[in-house]
């Protein structure tokens, strides 16, 4: 697994004990950003080349997000996530996911926001997550990490928009919105950066050969 990636887990993983607890302050801020944080450092540090730092990149803006969300407010949190999620296209096309499984998850996706939470914000948004999520789940990595790690990503974010509307008053978002979200992104890292090592490693085989 790797120190990084362990490192990256355990962050992530504790911080449901302020999500619980109710905790703020810029320190709970930092610790909700640090997870993330840590699988961007470990993906640029793992995988090399133009997809590792497409990767990597997208880690970055999850962990920009997960801050900007606390101090700059919910629109400045969502245009990070989105420019993560335009690049994870980008990635995903790289690696062979087709335009149509990518324009049939952002339509599924923006299309159950619009009956969760109907603005027209929130449904453009949708659109790039379940672009990301429809590229995901059609490209050449493991689908039983990396498409499960961005459905997973769907699912925290529809409850985001949940607990806004029809689940308001529920409990339900406050326990799940940062379990899914956390595990989504730790699925794709590792499901992505792991593929990209394992290319790697083959080619200097390959080349020694």
């Amino acid at each position: 697994m790797g120190r990084g990636f362990a490192a990256a887990l355990v962050a992530g993983v504790s911080f449901m004990v302020p999500v619980l607890m109710g905790w703020s302050g810029p320190a709970i801020v930092a610790w909700k950003g640090a997870g993330v944080a840590l699988l961007a450092l470990w993906a640029a540090r793992r995988a090399a080349g133009p997809d590792g730092r497409l990767i990597a990149a997208v880690m970055a803006l999850g962990a920009a997000g997960d801050v900007l969300l606390e101090v700059a407010g919910l629109e400045t949190g969502a245009l990070a996530f989105l420019a993560g999620h335009l690049i994870a296209v980008v990635l995903y096309r790289r690696n062979g996911a087709p335009w149509l499984a990518i324009l049939a998850g952002g339509i599924a996706v923006a299309g159950a926001a619009s009956m969760i939470l109907p603005d027209p914000g929130v449904v453009a948004y949708a659109l790039g997550l379940g672009a990301m999520a429809g590229g995901a789940s059609s490209a050449r990595f493991p689908r039983a990490i990396v498409a499960l790690g961005a459905w997973l990503f769907v699912v925290s974010d529809l409850l985001i928009f949940a607990r806004r509307g029809v689940l308001a008053h529920s409990m339900l978002p406050h326990l799940l919105v940062w379990p899914t979200y956390f595990a989504g992104q730790a699925l794709i890292a590792w499901g992505v950066v792991t593929t990209l090592t394992g290319d790697r490693h083959d080619h200097r085989v390959h080349h020694r050969l």
